[in-house]
């Protein structure tokens, strides 16, 4: 469907081209000639014939750079160009097939222009050359769906309950089974501090049996 939708496009394209062509080329020389005859210019009779060759181009820049399908730049080329290749064959006989004599709002519209300058054969090479990208023949891949977002939720405790533990014919079956949890990560005692260089784990003084010296008591 894709080939299908390009290939319209290319024949609509290069027909619109090359009437927007001959109006802004047209458009630019009369202009331009008609000022050195006066001596003086006027820059904005230079908007009508910059905005038809600036369509043209926007639409040229679409077809031949857009990765629908290369169908439409190839079938748009070859539109474009078998009129300056058939000026080598037969040049008046492809010449009089060219209408003449049209006009679009009140401007001539002289198709045979873009054809003798070489116009139209430059545009048509350039859109050949854009159907040779490997890349421009592929289907899009399919877009990939991203992997589910992860909770903020806390994780909560597991336990892990012994159950088979200890064995049936052990003596020891009567006791509870055995628990396993996942320890807070907050102490839930604070450590004591230590005082006086003597650290909190050190063992008591242990008591001495000797007895007490009396000698000094009167």
């Amino acid at each position: 469907m894709r080939h299908l939708w390009s290939f319209l496009a290319g024949l609509v394209v290069a027909p619109v081209t090359w009437v927007l062509v001959t109006l802004g080329q047209d458009g630019s020389s009369r202009t331009i000639g008609r000022w050195a005859e006066i001596g003086t210019f006027n820059t904005a009779n230079l908007i009508e014939p910059a905005v038809y060759l600036g369509v043209g181009g926007v639409l040229l820049g679409l077809l031949g750079t857009l990765r629908i399908s290369p169908l439409g730049p190839l079938v748009a080329g070859l539109l474009l160009v078998i009129p300056y290749i058939g000026m080598f064959a037969a040049p008046f006989a492809m010449r009089d097939r060219i209408p003449d004599g049209w006009k679009v709002f009140g401007d001539p519209l002289p198709l045979q222009l873009p054809v003798e300058n070489g116009t139209l054969f430059l545009i048509g090479l350039l859109l050949l050359m854009a159907t040779f990208s490997v890349q421009r023949w592929r289907s899009w891949p399919a877009p990939t769906t991203e992997a589910a977002a992860t909770t903020t939720e806390e994780t909560p405790k597991r336990d892990f309950t012994l159950t088979d533990w200890p064995p049936l014919d052990s003596p020891d079956r009567d006791t509870p089974p055995i628990t396993l949890a996942y320890p807070d990560s907050t102490p839930t005692e604070p450590l004591p501090r230590r005082t006086g260089g003597e650290s909190p784990w050190s063992a008591p003084p242990r008591a001495t049996n000797k007895p007490e010296d009396t000698t000094g008591i009167r």
